[in-house]
């Protein structure tokens, strides 16, 4: 140890004497004492440079002086990195983003820090290039007469409700379309003819009910009409029955909102 530790001394007194230190070599006081190699560290004793290898996981570049070697970068999917060349003893690991992500920070032909590429853009802009490794998605804003909610590739131009034969109920926005609809004497009429034929159809079923109601009691159907106030009259003669004696009876049904009324013209009800 001590022959060791006198050569290096040796060494170190030689390359001071020349008056600079060789590009390996570094000054140390009076002396120039050999730097460690790539994938190695140094441990420095009296007298003596010692070099030891970078233990796994770590790394050193370059000749060096340092005392310890450098942790490996880690290639984290979580924060969307992927190895794109493994860690040696001699050299840090280099990472790239994983599909969805862009390089928010690079270094070395590799990446440090990534972003998750926006998937869709506010509403009033549209998507005007889909995410790269190196470039978040890139948004633009619509046109006057246009609009977009912000997930499609373009914007769509605003309804023109009098192409359509409709009245422009609210103005588009970059956003939305315009709204269309129908108002004034047109709307009306619409919905009176909407209201007249559900009265219609109330009326019909109310009817359709009396007489299945009426010929479940043993009765042919009978003919029915109208009266003014809206009530059916429905009247019915008896015809010659085999088990019915002829007679001349009259019948009237009754038909006024949701009830049925039977009488007959003898009071019978």
């Amino acid at each position: 140890m001590h022959i060791l530790g006198t050569l290096m001394l040796i060494i170190c007194l030689a390359g001071y004497a020349l008056g600079s230190c060789p590009p390996d070599e570094y000054p140390v006081g009076s002396e120039c004492c050999p730097l460690c190699r790539s994938g190695k560290n140094q441990i420095s004793e009296l007298f003596s440079t010692k070099c030891s290898s970078c233990p796994d996981g770590t790394f050193q570049a370059g000749n060096n002086k340092e005392k310890q070697c450098s942790t490996c970068t880690k290639c984290d999917a979580g924060l969307g990195l992927k190895v794109k060349k493994s860690c040696t003893s001699t050299s840090d690991a280099v990472c790239e983003v994983l599909d969805g992500f862009f390089c928010s920070d690079s270094n070395r032909g590799g990446c440090r820090t990534a972003q998750r590429h926006r998937l869709s853009c506010s509403p009033g802009h549209y998507i005007g290039q889909r995410g790269t490794a190196d470039k978040d998605t890139q948004c633009l804003h619509c046109t006057d007469g246009t609009f977009s909610d912000g997930t499609s590739t373009s914007c769509q131009n605003h309804t023109k409700c009098e192409s359509v034969g409709l009245n422009l109920m609210r103005p588009g926005t970059d956003s939305t379309d315009s709204e269309c609809g129908e108002h004034g004497p047109e709307a009306g009429l619409v919905a009176g003819v909407i209201s007249g034929v559900m009265l219609v159809m109330a009326l019909m079923a109310l009817i359709i009910g009396g007489l299945f109601l009426y010929k479940k009691r043993g009765n042919p159907a009978p003919p029915s009409s109208l009266s003014h106030n809206g009530s059916v009259l429905v009247s019915v003669h008896q015809e010659d029955d085999p088990i019915v004696s002829p007679s001349s009876d009259k019948h009237t049904i009754t038909v006024n909102g949701p009830s049925v009324h039977f009488k007959s013209e003898n009071g019978a009800a």
